[in-house]
Protein backbone atom coordinates (compact mmCIF):
# COMPACT_ATOMS: atom_id res chain seq x y z
CA UNK A 1 0.00 0.00 0.00
CA UNK A 2 1.37 3.54 -0.54
CA UNK A 3 0.50 6.91 1.60
CA UNK A 4 -1.44 9.02 -0.59
CA UNK A 5 -0.07 11.92 1.64
CA UNK A 6 3.38 11.23 0.69
CA UNK A 7 2.93 10.00 -3.22
CA UNK A 8 5.55 11.42 -5.19
CA UNK A 9 4.33 14.69 -6.85
CA UNK A 10 6.64 14.04 -10.05
CA UNK A 11 7.65 10.58 -10.95
CA UNK A 12 10.19 10.39 -14.43
CA UNK A 13 11.49 7.34 -16.06
CA UNK A 14 13.95 5.86 -17.91
CA UNK A 15 12.28 3.36 -19.99
CA UNK A 16 14.97 1.24 -20.72
CA UNK A 17 14.90 -2.60 -22.53
CA UNK A 18 12.42 -2.73 -25.08
CA UNK A 19 15.22 -3.88 -27.10
CA UNK A 20 16.34 -6.99 -24.62
CA UNK A 21 13.21 -7.73 -24.25
CA UNK A 22 12.56 -8.42 -27.99
CA UNK A 23 15.70 -10.28 -28.03
CA UNK A 24 14.62 -12.15 -25.27
CA UNK A 25 11.36 -13.00 -27.06
CA UNK A 26 12.93 -14.03 -29.86
CA UNK A 27 11.17 -10.89 -31.75
CA UNK A 28 11.88 -8.03 -34.31
CA UNK A 29 12.99 -4.79 -32.19
CA UNK A 30 10.24 -2.66 -33.17
CA UNK A 31 7.93 -5.54 -31.36
CA UNK A 32 10.15 -4.67 -28.01
CA UNK A 33 8.78 -0.81 -28.63
CA UNK A 34 5.39 -2.11 -29.42
CA UNK A 35 5.35 -4.06 -25.98
CA UNK A 36 6.89 -0.63 -24.26
CA UNK A 37 4.00 1.37 -25.34
CA UNK A 38 1.49 -0.91 -23.61
CA UNK A 39 3.61 -0.31 -20.68
CA UNK A 40 3.30 3.50 -21.21
CA UNK A 41 -0.27 2.89 -21.37
CA UNK A 42 -0.18 0.98 -17.54
CA UNK A 43 1.57 3.45 -16.22
CA UNK A 44 0.45 6.82 -17.26
CA UNK A 45 -3.16 4.93 -15.84
CA UNK A 46 -1.72 4.23 -12.68
CA UNK A 47 -0.12 7.66 -12.01
CA UNK A 48 -3.19 9.17 -12.81
CA UNK A 49 -5.38 7.00 -10.39
CA UNK A 50 -2.60 7.30 -7.37
CA UNK A 51 -2.51 11.62 -7.64
CA UNK A 52 0.39 11.70 -9.02
CA UNK A 53 0.82 15.02 -10.54
CA UNK A 54 3.54 15.03 -13.78
CA UNK A 55 5.18 11.56 -15.24
CA UNK A 56 7.91 12.54 -17.62
CA UNK A 57 9.17 9.73 -19.65
CA UNK A 58 12.62 9.60 -21.69
CA UNK A 59 10.98 8.52 -24.85
CA UNK A 60 13.71 9.19 -27.14
CA UNK A 61 16.74 10.26 -26.42
CA UNK A 62 18.75 12.88 -28.47
CA UNK A 63 21.53 10.22 -28.74
CA UNK A 64 18.56 7.49 -30.41
CA UNK A 65 18.69 9.36 -33.60
CA UNK A 66 22.25 7.54 -33.90
CA UNK A 67 20.54 4.11 -34.26
CA UNK A 68 19.85 2.20 -37.17
CA UNK A 69 17.72 4.25 -40.09
CA UNK A 70 15.26 1.76 -40.04
CA UNK A 71 14.89 1.38 -36.34
CA UNK A 72 14.52 5.17 -36.33
CA UNK A 73 11.79 5.10 -38.77
CA UNK A 74 9.72 2.34 -36.83
CA UNK A 75 9.94 4.46 -33.85
CA UNK A 76 8.54 7.58 -35.64
CA UNK A 77 5.67 5.72 -37.11
CA UNK A 78 5.25 4.34 -33.77
CA UNK A 79 4.63 7.49 -31.67
CA UNK A 80 2.33 8.72 -34.27
CA UNK A 81 0.21 5.66 -33.75
CA UNK A 82 0.36 6.52 -30.01
CA UNK A 83 -0.46 10.23 -30.27
CA UNK A 84 -3.35 9.27 -32.38
CA UNK A 85 -4.44 6.24 -29.79
CA UNK A 86 -4.27 7.97 -27.19
CA UNK A 87 -5.75 11.09 -27.41
CA UNK A 88 -8.86 10.18 -26.38
CA UNK A 89 -7.51 8.76 -23.61
CA UNK A 90 -5.56 11.78 -22.46
CA UNK A 91 -8.92 13.82 -22.78
CA UNK A 92 -11.43 11.15 -20.92
CA UNK A 93 -8.74 10.93 -17.95
CA UNK A 94 -7.98 14.74 -18.26
CA UNK A 95 -4.58 14.05 -18.76
CA UNK A 96 -2.73 17.35 -20.47
CA UNK A 97 0.51 16.45 -22.63
CA UNK A 98 3.38 18.37 -22.69
CA UNK A 99 6.67 17.50 -24.58
CA UNK A 100 10.35 18.76 -24.05
CA UNK A 101 13.61 18.28 -26.22
CA UNK A 102 14.75 19.27 -29.45
CA UNK A 103 11.67 18.76 -30.96
CA UNK A 104 12.12 20.88 -34.26
CA UNK A 105 14.27 17.82 -35.32
CA UNK A 106 11.20 15.36 -35.41
CA UNK A 107 9.88 14.48 -38.51
CA UNK A 108 6.71 16.84 -39.37
CA UNK A 109 4.25 14.65 -39.37
CA UNK A 110 5.52 13.89 -35.67
CA UNK A 111 5.73 17.48 -34.89
CA UNK A 112 2.69 18.01 -36.67
CA UNK A 113 0.88 15.04 -34.39
CA UNK A 114 2.00 16.07 -31.46
CA UNK A 115 1.54 19.91 -31.62
CA UNK A 116 -2.35 18.93 -32.43
CA UNK A 117 -2.65 17.05 -29.10
CA UNK A 118 -0.71 19.46 -27.12
CA UNK A 119 -3.03 22.28 -28.38
CA UNK A 120 -6.30 19.97 -27.45
CA UNK A 121 -5.38 18.59 -24.03
CA UNK A 122 -3.56 22.12 -22.84
CA UNK A 123 -6.34 22.79 -20.32
CA UNK A 124 -6.61 19.44 -18.76
CA UNK A 125 -5.57 19.99 -15.27
CA UNK A 126 -5.77 15.96 -13.69
CA UNK A 127 -2.29 15.42 -14.59
CA UNK A 128 0.75 15.98 -17.01
CA UNK A 129 2.13 13.51 -18.90
CA UNK A 130 5.82 15.03 -20.50
CA UNK A 131 7.08 13.19 -23.25
CA UNK A 132 10.80 13.41 -23.35
CA UNK A 133 11.69 13.42 -27.27
CA UNK A 134 14.92 14.17 -29.05
CA UNK A 135 15.98 15.06 -25.69
CA UNK A 136 19.09 15.57 -24.24
CA UNK A 137 19.90 17.11 -20.43
CA UNK A 138 23.49 18.70 -21.97
CA UNK A 139 21.73 19.89 -24.74
CA UNK A 140 19.02 21.06 -22.82
CA UNK A 141 21.81 23.46 -20.26
CA UNK A 142 23.38 24.14 -23.38
CA UNK A 143 20.68 25.98 -25.20
CA UNK A 144 19.51 27.68 -22.15
CA UNK A 145 23.07 29.07 -21.36
CA UNK A 146 22.98 29.91 -25.14
CA UNK A 147 19.53 32.35 -24.54
CA UNK A 148 21.16 33.76 -21.26
CA UNK A 149 24.15 34.85 -23.46
CA UNK A 150 21.92 36.17 -26.07
CA UNK A 151 20.54 38.52 -23.19
CA UNK A 152 23.47 39.30 -22.34
CA UNK A 153 25.09 40.20 -25.42
CA UNK A 154 22.23 42.59 -26.02
CA UNK A 155 22.41 43.99 -22.77
CA UNK A 156 19.80 43.23 -20.94
CA UNK A 157 21.10 40.94 -18.37
CA UNK A 158 24.57 41.13 -16.36
CA UNK A 159 26.32 38.12 -16.15
CA UNK A 160 26.67 38.53 -12.38
CA UNK A 161 22.37 38.00 -12.58
CA UNK A 162 22.60 34.35 -13.60
CA UNK A 163 22.18 32.18 -10.99
CA UNK A 164 20.33 28.56 -10.60
CA UNK A 165 16.76 30.44 -10.74
CA UNK A 166 18.00 32.24 -13.60
CA UNK A 167 19.40 29.21 -15.89
CA UNK A 168 16.55 26.92 -14.57
CA UNK A 169 13.83 29.83 -16.07
CA UNK A 170 15.11 28.88 -19.50
CA UNK A 171 15.10 25.03 -19.25
CA UNK A 172 12.32 23.37 -20.85
CA UNK A 173 10.27 22.11 -17.54
CA UNK A 174 10.61 25.74 -16.06
CA UNK A 175 7.04 25.60 -15.43
CA UNK A 176 6.97 22.42 -13.33
CA UNK A 177 8.11 20.84 -10.48
CA UNK A 178 11.39 18.84 -10.30
CA UNK A 179 11.44 15.03 -10.35
CA UNK A 180 10.93 13.29 -6.59
CA UNK A 181 11.25 10.09 -7.56
CA UNK A 182 13.25 8.63 -11.00
CA UNK A 183 12.64 5.18 -12.10
CA UNK A 184 15.04 3.46 -14.43
CA UNK A 185 14.04 0.15 -15.67
CA UNK A 186 16.34 -2.90 -16.99
CA UNK A 187 19.06 -2.84 -14.07
CA UNK A 188 20.79 -0.18 -15.54
CA UNK A 189 22.49 2.28 -12.91
CA UNK A 190 23.35 5.53 -14.75
CA UNK A 191 21.01 8.88 -15.86
CA UNK A 192 21.78 8.33 -19.65
CA UNK A 193 22.10 12.20 -20.21
CA UNK A 194 18.20 12.65 -18.72
CA UNK A 195 17.09 15.59 -16.51
CA UNK A 196 20.92 16.41 -14.88
CA UNK A 197 19.55 19.44 -13.65
CA UNK A 198 16.17 18.69 -12.56
CA UNK A 199 17.43 15.50 -10.91
CA UNK A 200 19.55 16.87 -8.24
CA UNK A 201 17.58 15.89 -5.44
CA UNK A 202 15.26 13.19 -6.88
CA UNK A 203 15.32 9.95 -5.16
CA UNK A 204 16.51 6.54 -7.46
CA UNK A 205 14.83 3.69 -8.19
CA UNK A 206 16.26 1.08 -10.11
CA UNK A 207 14.71 -2.51 -11.15
CA UNK A 208 15.88 -5.06 -13.38
CA UNK A 209 12.63 -5.50 -14.69
CA UNK A 210 12.22 -4.75 -18.06
CA UNK A 211 10.26 -1.82 -19.75
CA UNK A 212 7.96 -4.22 -21.42
CA UNK A 213 7.39 -6.12 -18.66
CA UNK A 214 7.03 -3.06 -16.07
CA UNK A 215 3.41 -3.60 -14.12
CA UNK A 216 1.34 -1.33 -12.13
CA UNK A 217 2.54 -3.49 -9.11
CA UNK A 218 5.96 -2.52 -9.73
CA UNK A 219 5.28 1.09 -9.88
CA UNK A 220 3.48 0.76 -6.31
CA UNK A 221 6.76 -1.33 -5.21
CA UNK A 222 8.99 1.90 -6.51
CA UNK A 223 6.64 3.76 -5.10
CA UNK A 224 6.29 2.47 -1.98
CA UNK A 225 10.42 2.46 -1.40
CA UNK A 226 10.01 5.74 -2.17
CA UNK A 227 7.97 6.29 0.54
CA UNK A 228 10.19 4.57 3.38
CA UNK A 229 13.23 7.27 2.52
CA UNK A 230 13.93 10.44 4.12
CA UNK A 231 14.84 13.24 2.23
CA UNK A 232 17.11 15.74 3.55
CA UNK A 233 18.22 17.88 0.73
CA UNK A 234 21.83 17.47 1.56
CA UNK A 235 21.34 18.25 4.84
CA UNK A 236 21.74 16.16 8.47
CA UNK A 237 18.77 15.03 10.98
CA UNK A 238 18.92 15.36 14.46
CA UNK A 239 16.53 12.84 15.29
CA UNK A 240 16.15 13.51 19.05
CA UNK A 241 14.52 16.76 17.94
CA UNK A 242 13.52 16.51 14.14
CA UNK A 243 15.33 19.30 12.73
CA UNK A 244 17.41 19.24 9.51
CA UNK A 245 20.82 21.38 10.11
CA UNK A 246 23.01 22.24 7.12
CA UNK A 247 26.28 20.27 6.59
CA UNK A 248 27.62 23.98 5.73
CA UNK A 249 26.52 25.30 9.10
CA UNK A 250 29.76 25.96 11.34
CA UNK A 251 28.06 25.45 14.17
CA UNK A 252 27.47 21.44 13.80
CA UNK A 253 31.48 21.07 13.82
CA UNK A 254 32.69 18.73 16.47
CA UNK A 255 34.59 21.63 19.20
CA UNK A 256 37.14 19.27 20.57
CA UNK A 257 40.47 21.19 18.63
CA UNK A 258 40.33 18.80 15.72
CA UNK A 259 40.96 20.37 12.73
CA UNK A 260 38.19 21.48 10.42
CA UNK A 261 39.68 21.08 7.06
Amino acid sequence: MTDSNRTPQHIAVIMDGNGRWATAHGLPRILGHRAGAAAVRRVVEACSELGVQVLTLYAFSWENWDRPADEVHDLMQLLNEFLVAETPRLLENRIRLRAIGRLHELPPSVQEHLGRVIECTASLDRMTLVLALSYGSRQEIVDAARRLAEQVQQGALRPEQIDESRLAAHLSTSDLPDPDLLIRTSGEQRLSNFLLWQSSYAELYVTPRLWPDFSREDLLDAIADYERRERRFGQVTDSTRGLHIPLSDPATLPHNGASRC
